[in-house]
């Protein structure tokens, strides 16, 4: 494994993640040996909680809930994530053409 502390995930909250913010999603999914890295970009559809059918204790309706982000890719591809401890949101800044500023 790395020396690499893990990134902090950017919390999902309406001010920051709002409907029409492009966005840079990377996932890490640890594997043996080395971690697995994938990167989408896209425009935030919407960002929410919801909940799966897995019980959890003293949550609420007793279920387990997961921060979910669902973007549209410019391919149209429809992308929906679940954010946890090793995934790392960053927004992305446009100059209005939809252009990245680093482009």
């Amino acid at each position: 494994m790395t020396d690499q502390p893990t990134p902090t995930p950017e919390p999902i909250t309406p001010d920051t993640l709002a409907p029409g913010s492009r966005v840079r999603i990377t996932k890490q999914v640890a594997r043996q040996g080395a971690a697995l890295t994938n990167a989408v970009e896209g425009t935030v559809v919407k960002a929410e909680q919801r909940k799966t059918g897995s019980w959890f204790a003293h949550s609420k309706d007793d279920r387990l809930w997961l921060d979910r982000l669902e973007i549209t890719k410019d391919d149209g591809e429809v992308y929906i994530c679940n954010v946890d401890a090793h995934t790392v949101i960053e927004l992305i800044a446009t100059d209005g053409t939809g252009q990245d500023d680093a482009a």
